[in-house]
């Protein structure tokens, strides 16, 4: 009778599948029975939890939610009132009705209880596995694992990730990650929370804008230095991001002024001299090695730019051409490579990009000549 009327009641009841619609029967049937056990030979309500709910497997409260176990109270207590005057006579049939309120009462505190333990498992759980994706990517792990934790996690992000690195806040505790994931969540689709000992680890997926993403999340690090790689297409290359910001993170403070964030390429030089065999190559990648292809007298124009004190008039003296001509130079120098020699900062990068070029040996310095010098000035 019972599940005749769950049947034609709760919707939802009906596409649940036959293993669950058996497992919510037998507690209802639990109830029922564990009811007028109790109303026979009152005693504590704390059998409730484990003569109602004892045998039902834990894979419901993933399945079925608190409310729609609320309903199947609801309905079940229904049923059992409207069937009062069947089950006692006239006389007693008040004091039933006030047995059957208070057992239910019971059955939604334990219902409750029930589903906040299996939440508190599931977030101890999710906080460990969380933890063991962090250092997975920390790590630059590629695995089936790693694909299979994620996707644990719920995770929905198919693009741009990055690693965000920081000192972490004095207080750490649940509503600081809370706080910190809302935020995350209003610049990103999917974010990983780590802390490190003294050091807070943000891995994010689906980053809608890096400038606003990067400035506000880093308000909520600790004092120091908040340093984020460069962007991954997938969560499986985010190790590269995360190896870029450790070593970023790492080096930081040899750039006093350096803003806050800071991006982990930004800090190419720091990373060169501490001994980053990925910033060396960067550099050789993505400054010298076009320099040298443009040609046109730029690696020779920009080295004795950086030479000279900056100074363009010595610059045009030394290679005997105008000023106009190692203006446009130092122009071309920044549109091949991104970096503007006019700026102090940019300089010093370009500068450690020309000595570490010129270091390294796989590369054809063939093109980049000596400073042409004439014998006399006259004749």
């Amino acid at each position: 009778m019972t599940l005749k009327e769950l049947d034609s009641t709760l919707p939802w009841y009906r596409k649940l599948s036959a293993a669950e619609r058996s497992a919510l029967g037998m507690v209802a049937q639990n109830g029922i029975a564990a009811f007028v056990s109790w109303y026979q030979h009152p005693s504590s309500p704390s059998w409730v939890l484990t003569d109602v709910f004892g045998t039902a497997p834990t894979e419901l409260t993933r399945s079925i939610s608190l409310q729609k176990a609320l309903q199947l109270i609801r309905t079940v207590v229904a049923v059992v009132e409207d069937h009062v005057p069947e089950l006692a006579p006239k006389a007693e049939q008040a004091d039933l009705r006030v047995a059957v309120l208070r057992y239910s009462r019971e059955v939604a505190f334990a219902a409750a209880d029930v589903y906040a333990r299996a939440a508190e498992a599931r977030g101890s759980w999710d906080t460990r596995l969380e933890a063991l994706v962090v250092d997975a990517v920390l790590r630059g792990e590629n695995s089936d694992a790693l694909r299979s934790r994620v996707a644990a996690l719920g995770w929905k992000s198919t693009g741009r990730f990055t690693v965000m690195v920081g000192s972490s806040p004095p207080e750490t505790d649940a509503s600081f990650v809370s706080e910190l994931r809302r935020s995350a969540a209003r610049f990103a689709e999917d974010v990983l929370v780590g802390i490190q000992g003294n050091r807070l680890i943000l891995v994010l997926g689906g980053v809608a804008e890096q400038e606003p993403t990067y400035l506000r999340l880093s308000e909520l690090f600790g004092p120091g230095p908040v340093v984020f790689g460069p962007l991954a297409d997938s969560l499986m290359e985010a190790g590269a991001s995360a190896q870029a910001a450790l070593a970023g993170f790492a080096v930081a403070k040899a750039w006093p002024s350096a803003p806050r964030p800071v991006a982990a390429d930004d800090l190419w030089p720091e990373r060169v001299v501490a001994g980053d065999e990925a910033a060396r190559r960067a550099l050789i990648k993505n400054i010298y090695r076009p320099l040298i292809a443009a040609s046109n007298g730029l690696v020779e124009t920009l080295s004795a730019y950086l030479s000279l004190g900056h100074s363009l008039e010595a610059t045009a003296r030394e290679l005997f051409v105008h000023a106009n001509t190692v203006r446009y130079r130092l122009r071309r120098v920044m549109d091949v490579t991104g970096w503007d020699p006019l700026l102090p900062r940019e300089a010093f990068v370009l500068q450690v990009a020309l000595l570490v070029g010129r270091l390294a040996p796989s590369v054809n310095t063939s093109s980049e000549r000596q400073t042409p010098r004439p014998e006399s000035r006259g004749g």
